[in-house]
C-alpha cells in the first residue's frame, strides 16, 4: 500500500463540499463520499486534522449585507455553522470505523470539545482524526485564515485545500475556458497575481511557517494518494 510522505495534514474543507453544486444544508450522498475520502488519507499513515467551513449553511459577510445585521453576529453565526458540519462529518467518520473528535474554537459543550492545541495534539498522536471547527473564534476572519492558522499551530507538514475543480486557474474556468491551471506557484505568485484560491492572510501565514499548499479536486480518484504520496497533482503553492 502507499504511504504519505508527510507526517501530519490538514485538510481544509469548503462548507460546498457538505451539498450539490448550488445546493443548500447537507446532503447524504455528498457528505458520505467527502467521509470516505478522508479514511482514504488516513489509511495513507499520516495524522489528520480538518478545518470546514459553513458557506452551505451561511456566509456571515454576505448574511452581514443582505440582513443589515452586524458583522460581528453574523460572523459568529457562521462560525455555528462550521459546527454543524463538524459533528456531521464525525458521526460519518465514525460509522466508517474511523475514530473522530470536533474541537471547536467557540464553546458549544453539549457537542464538541475547545480547542486546545495540546488536546488537538493527543487526539492525532492516538490515530484521531481531529475536526476544528467554529473558525478562529474571533470575526472578520475566514476558514481558510483559520486552516493556515491551525496548520501552523499544530506544526502539519502540508495543508491541503479540498475543492471541486482541479487546481488553481488563470481565471473561474467555468466563465473563462481558456483559463490556464497553474501546476506550481510561489506563495509571492499568489499574492502578486491575486489569485482568488486563498486569502492572503492565509497565504502569508502558510508562507512564514514554511507550510506547502495543495489544492486539488477531492473528488478526483487517486487524487489524494498522489499527493500525499508526493506525486503532481492539482496545484502546489510553495
Amino acid at each position: 500500500m502507499a504511504k504519505s510522505k508527510y507526517n501530519r495534514v490538514l485538510l481544509k474543507l469548503s462548507g460546498e463540499s457538505f451539498c450539490k453544486p448550488g445546493g443548500f444544508g447537507i446532503d447524504g450522498a455528498e457528505l458520505k463520499s467527502i467521509a470516505e475520502r478522508i479514511t482514504e488519507i488516513c489509511k495513507l499513515g499520516p495524522q489528520v486534522a480538518i478545518v470546514v467551513g459553513g458557506g452551505n449553511f451561511l456566509r456571515g459577510e454576505n448574511f452581514s449585507q443582505l440582513c443589515k445585521i452586524p458583522r460581528n453576529t453574523a460572523d459568529y453565526m457562521g462560525m455555528l455553522a462550521t459546527i454543524i458540519n463538524a459533528c456531521a462529518l464525525q458521526e460519518t467518520l465514525e460509522k466508517l470505523g474511523q475514530p473522530t473528535r470536533v474541537l471547536s474554537a467557540i464553546e458549544v459543550s453539549a457537542m464538541c470539545e475547545p480547542f486546545i492545541r495540546r488536546r488537538a495534539f493527543r487526539h492525532l498522536e492516538q490515530g484521531r482524526v481531529a475536526i476544528l471547527a467554529g473558525g478562529t473564534g474571533n470575526p472578520f476572519f475566514t476558514t481558510d485564515t483559520c486552516a493556515a492558522l491551525r496548520a501552523s499551530e499544530l506544526d502539519a507538514d502540508l495543508l491541503i485545500k479540498a475543492t471541486k475543480v482541479e487546481g488553481v486557474y488563470s481565471d473561474d474556468p467555468e466563465k473563462n475556458p481558456d483559463a490556464e491551471l497553474f501546476e506550481e506557484l510561489s506563495y509571492d505568485d499568489v499574492l502578486k497575481k491575486n489569485l482568488r484560491v486563498m486569502d492572503h492572510s492565509a497565504i502569508s501565514l502558510c508562507r512564514d511557517n514554511n507550510i506547502p499548499i495543495i489544492v486539488l479536486n477531492i473528488f478526483e480518484k487517486g487524487n489524494i494518494t498522489k499527493a500525499l504520496c508526493g506525486e503532481q497533482v492539482g496545484t502546489i503553492i510553495c
